[in-house]
């Protein structure tokens, strides 16, 4: 078992999963809002979001995880979190079922991800965590979405602004 000092994480639901990501790297949560589609775009990626002028792409996490599409309610939301990428700092919407809570993992023993086919494909897993009685599966940020798309990420905001922009005309 792996020994990992973590802090505090923010706990949210894919379906009827429990994931988990380290609170320094949540930037804020955000209720539903309308998702623009970029064309020619990772299929997992639902388009982006204009938060106060500023460009997020948003990725599906039930789309990622390979979940069956689920109905939007008013738990449904989008976390923003800053992942590390080849070109700095990026913020990226996660559209998650509802936000449960914050715990402190401190040093609690993470037990490692079973190994089960391509271990590349769970490489955004860090590890899983006991949560009174729960399981809660942990995430690296910065691993969700991959290197090569986070390269992509100053394109898409740029073709975003665009789109964005073009929409934003019309209604005027």
């Amino acid at each position: 078992m792996e020994t990992k000092k973590i802090g505090k994480c923010l706990t949210f639901r894919v379906g009827r999963e429990e994931y988990g990501v380290e609170i320094l790297k949540v930037r804020e949560i955000v209720g539903l809002q309308e998702i623009t589609a970029v064309p020619m775009t990772t299929s997992h990626i639902r388009g982006v979001i204009n938060l106060r002028g500023k460009i997020i792409p948003v990725v599906d996490l039930r789309h990622k995880f390979k979940l069956p599409p689920g109905s939007q309610d008013r738990e449904t939301c989008i976390v923003i979190v800053m992942v590390e990428g080849p070109q700095g700092e990026s913020l990226v919407g996660l559209l998650v079922d509802a936000v449960n809570e914050v715990f402190v993992l401190g040093e609690t023993p993470l037990e490692p991800i079973p190994q089960l086919g391509d271990g590349k494909a769970l490489d955004f897993v860090l590890g899983l965590a006991r949560l009174r009685g729960r399981v809660v599966i942990l995430l690296e940020a910065d691993r969700v979405v991959a290197a090569e798309e986070l390269e992509g990420l100053e394109e898409l905001k740029k073709a975003a602004s665009q789109v964005v922009g073009s929409k934003e005309a019309r209604q005027d």
